[in-house]
């Protein structure tokens, strides 16, 4: 464990916070003025966060998953049935993000940085945010920094539980 201190603007002082928040496993902050009482002085006891699982493995993940086929029949029936974007829940962009990522392992022997690629990251980024914004919790950079690992394992937990 250690102890942060911090002096900064008023105004950055909750945005701060917030990225101690997300890099480190943190206490209390506590917040005094400066002797100026033009900035603030930030005191926060932190330590490292825990090291995070390994993801799982995709042959792990979509162990249980059904055909790729069956998974993008599926996530155009649920949109169409919808009409909108704003009607659809979590799980069909889990499925949706997981069944982009299966094609793009599928593409990836030949093409590391393809299309297929590109729309799986995407999707999965989009995972990510969404369930940040639900949760109100930042997730781990870990999980920022690898997103489609994010996908597996939050897809893998899913199918578990159906």
């Amino acid at each position: 464990m250690f102890e942060i201190r911090v002096i900064c603007d008023p105004a950055d002082a909750d945005r701060i916070t917030t990225a101690l928040g997300t890099a480190f496993a943190t206490g209390t902050v506590r917040q005094y003025p400066t002797r100026d009482a033009d900035r603030h002085r930030l005191y926060v006891s932190a330590d490292h966060r825990p090291a995070p699982a390994p993801w799982p493995t995709p042959d792990e993940a979509y162990a249980l998953a059904p055909s790729i086929v069956s998974e993008i029949g599926w996530t155009a029936r649920t949109l169409a049935a919808a009409g909108c974007f704003t009607e659809l829940d979590r799980d069909f962009y889990l499925r949706k993000a997981a069944v982009l990522d299966r094609i793009a392992l599928l593409d990836e022997p030949g093409d590391h940085h393809g299309d297929a690629t590109e729309a799986a990251v995407a999707a999965a980024l989009y995972l990510l945010d969404r369930d940040q914004a639900q949760t109100g919790n930042p997730v781990s950079g870990s999980a920022a920094g690898y997103a489609r690992g994010y996908v597996r394992q939050q897809y893998a937990h899913w199918a578990k539980n159906q």
